[in-house]
């Protein structure tokens, strides 16, 4: 998006990746530590891009943790975090963010997951998680209209370091194989999201579901 002449702000709770991340793009790049779970530090992160990049018009809710596994009591802090981060955490960024994309006409982009079309054993909460955000994108997506595009990103096997949260040792060694051998990169997935951001204001692409080409399900 950046190179797409986009200003962007870089919101995480890990600062020295973001911060590197911001000085390699350079200009117009605004690194600043929050999290999603926190709405104190969302709302001091708003009213920072607000004065130094300006009126905020894109949101990209992307924050989350894939904590699979046998469902368990043992694991209810898994269940709880994902719930917090995945679904809350998108929310809370909403409602934080609004009246600066209503302001002036904006986006919503919610990063879901293939998991939010199917459930597969060891991933219910996760996907509960992803089918509550789909549900979610398409009624903000009535509320919205037509200031505000909603669109919804579905994405399979990406190579990212998500299997390194999972708890459950059998799983994770699973689930990391699966993403060892993962064709499509994080930078393919921003350039999509460019795609659907840079369309006439008429016209959204409300849902998009991309996965390497040789994924199943």
């Amino acid at each position: 998006m950046h190179a797409a002449g986009y200003k962007v702000a870089l919101l995480a709770r890990r600062a020295d990746r973001i911060t590197a991340l911001a000085e390699e793009l350079g200009d117009n790049a605004l690194a600043i530590e929050s999290d999603v779970t926190d709405r104190p530090s969302l709302i001091a992160a708003a009213q920072r891009i607000a004065t130094e990049l300006g009126t905020a018009d894109v949101l990209i809710n992307n924050a989350g943790v894939m904590l699979l596994g046998p469902f368990s009591p043992d694991r209810r802090d898994d269940y709880r975090n994902m719930v917090e981060v995945n679904l809350l955490g998108a929310i809370t960024a909403t409602e934080v963010f609004l009246d600066q994309l209503t302001e002036g006409g904006g986006d919503i982009v919610n990063v879901s997951s293939v998991a939010g079309r199917t459930a597969r054993a060891g991933n219910g909460v996760y996907a509960a998680t992803k089918w509550g955000i789909n549900g979610w994108s398409e009624s903000l997506r009535q509320e919205l209209l037509p200031a505000v595009r909603v669109t919804l990103v579905e994405p399979g096997v990406v190579d990212t370091e998500l299997p390194t949260h999972i708890t459950d040792e059998a799983t994770r060694q699973g689930v990391q194989r699966m993403y060892d051998a993962a064709t499509v990169s994080p930078a393919e997935v921003a350039e999509v999201i460019t795609f659907a951001l840079t369309r006439p204001r008429h016209l959204v692409i409300n849902e998009i579901l991309l996965r390497p080409s040789d994924q199943l399900g």
